[in-house]
C-alpha cells in the first residue's frame, strides 16, 4: 500500500510569521532526505492479511482532549500506526512541546506525523523537524499475503516543490508495481465541496497528481486542511478530507483504515 501526505502558502518564498512558512518547501524537503538517510524507513509486519491505521489531522494543539481520546482509542483498537496529516499544533514552540507530552510511546503506538501549514507558522518548521524528524518518507505495512507502501509528502506550503514532486514521481515509477495497495495521505485537499478561505494547491500541481494516481493506480488520497470531511472518486481513486480532530470543534472525528482480506475500506469516527 502506497500512502502520500501533502501540506501551505510559500512557493519558495523566505518569509517568518503567521503569513507564510519561514524555511522554504525546497530546504524542509532536503533537510528531510538527510534525516532519511540516517534513519531507515518504517517496515511494519502484521501476522495475517488484515489490519488498522488511525488517521487524524487538524489537532491544533492548544487543547489535548481530542488528541488524547483518538490516541487512546487508535492503542485500544490495535492499530499498527496513526498517521497525523498536518496542522498538528499552532506553530508555537510551547504547543510542539505540549504534543510531544502526549504522543504515546512506540511501544504502545508507531506514529507519522506530517508538516502542515499552521505547524510551519512563527518560525515552526524548526520545532517539527527537531521533534518529529522528516516530514517527507515512506513506510510500509507487510501481510501474510502481500506488501503495501504509505508515502508522507510535505504540503505545509501548498506546494510539493519542484524536488519533492521529482522524488515523488521517481518513487511512483520505480516502486509502485512492487505493492499491493497505494494510498496518499496529504495535509492540503485537492478537491473543494465549499466555499473556503484556507489554502488551495496550485493548479498545476494538483493536475499532476491526479495524473499520478491515475497512472499509477493510488487507491486513496487522504488529506485534512478543510476542517469537514468529504468523500470524493475520480478514476480508481477515492479521495477522503477528515473532520478537524482540534478541541471544541462541533464535528471532530478521525479516520479508521481498514485492510481486510485484502481489500481496503474506512469509516469515519467522531468524537
Amino acid at each position: 500500500m502506497l500512502g502520500i501526505l501533502l501540506g501551505s502558502c510559500d512557493n519558495d518564498l523566505d518569509m517568518k510569521g503567521f503569513v507564510c512558512a519561514y524555511d522554504p518547501v525546497n530546504t524542509r524537503f532536503h533537510q528531510s532526505m538527510q534525516w532519511n538517510n540516517d534513519h531507515p524507513y518504517r517496515e511494519i509486519t502484521v501476522p495475517d492479511d488484515d489490519y488498522l491505521l488511525y488517521v487524524m489531522g487538524d489537532s491544533h494543539v492548544g487543547g489535548t482532549k481530542n488528541l488524547d481520546a483518538f490516541f487512546n482509542d487508535a492503542i485500544n483498537a490495535r492499530a499498527v500506526a496513526a498517521v497525523m496529516v498536518g496542522d498538528l499544533t499552532s506553530g508555537h514552540a510551547e504547543d510542539y512541546q505540549t504534543f510531544k507530552q502526549h504522543l504515546p510511546p512506540t511501544d504502545s503506538l508507531l506514529t507519522f506525523p506530517i508538516a502542515g501549514n499552521h505547524d510551519l507558522y512563527f518560525d515552526g518548521w524548526k520545532q517539527f523537524f527537531s521533534l518529529f524528524g522528516s516530514s517527507t518518507y515512506l513506510f510500509t505495512v507487510k501481510t501474510s499475503n502481500a506488501t503495501d507502501l504509505f508515502i508522507c509528502l510535505d504540503s505545509g506550503s501548498g506546494t510539493l516543490g519542484r524536488s519533492q514532486l521529482d522524488w515523488l514521481k521517481s518513487i511512483l515509477r520505480s516502486e509502485r508495481s512492487g505493492y499491493r495497495h497505494c494510498v496518499i495521505f496529504s495535509h492540503v485537499n485537492l478537491f473543494r465541496n465549499r466555499r473556503t478561505s484556507s489554502t488551495n494547491p496550485l493548479v498545476e500541481e494538483l493536475y499532476v497528481l491526479m495524473d499520478l494516481s491515475v497512472r499509477y493506480q493510488v487507491d486513496m488520497v487522504i488529506t485534512g486542511h478543510d476542517h469537514v470531511k468529504d468523500v470524493a472518486e475520480l478514476g480508481n481513486t477515492t479521495y477522503l478530507t477528515l473532520d478537524a480532530l482540534q478541541d471544541g470543534c462541533s464535528h471532530a472525528g478521525y479516520l479508521k483504515l481498514f485492510v481486510k482480506q485484502g481489500n481496503i475500506e474506512y469509516d469515519f469516527a467522531n468524537l
